[in-house]
Formats: structure tokens, sequence, C-alpha cells
């Protein structure tokens, strides 16, 4: 695992549903776009910087899920999503 990641915690993944997505992409704008279309579903703890490990190739990025919170509004490109 990427020593520059952050832990993942008992809390992180303490009950059903909790989730905790570790990415690896090719750039910046590929893991981003992948965490918007999980946060535009569930309930996600996203993050705004990705790490890159000295010689190894793209990205990473760790985000939070909870799939017990499923949003119901539809995501789109003009939209944000709604929670009910």
């Amino acid at each position: 695992m990427d020593q520059s990641m952050r832990p993942m915690r008992d809390e992180h993944v303490a009950e059903p549903g909790l989730v905790v997505v570790d990415v690896a992409a090719a750039d910046d704008d590929s893991v981003f776009a992948f965490q918007q279309a999980l946060a535009g579903r569930w309930a996600t703890a996203t993050d705004d910087r990705t790490t890159r490990t000295p010689g190894e190739p793209g990205v990473r990025l760790c985000c939070y899920l909870d799939l017990r919170q499923e949003l119901t509004g539809v995501v789109g490109p003009t939209t944000k999503p709604t929670t009910a």
C-alpha cells in the first residue's frame, strides 16, 4: 500500500455499509470524475488532492462512502446531488 495514503481507521468500516474506496488512475481528472460519480449516488466524504508515489505511474485518491445513505436526486452536468 502507498505509505502516503491516510491509514484506514476502525470508524471508517465500523458498520455494514461504510466503505473506503482507494482509487488509482492515470491522472487527477480521472480520479476526481470517479469520486464525483460516487458522490452523486451516496453520502461521500471526498478528498481534494491526490497522491503520487515516486517511480510509480498515475495518481491515487481515497474517499469514504456511506452506502446506507443513497441520494435520491439526479446528478447531471448542471445539477448538484440532493438528499431526500
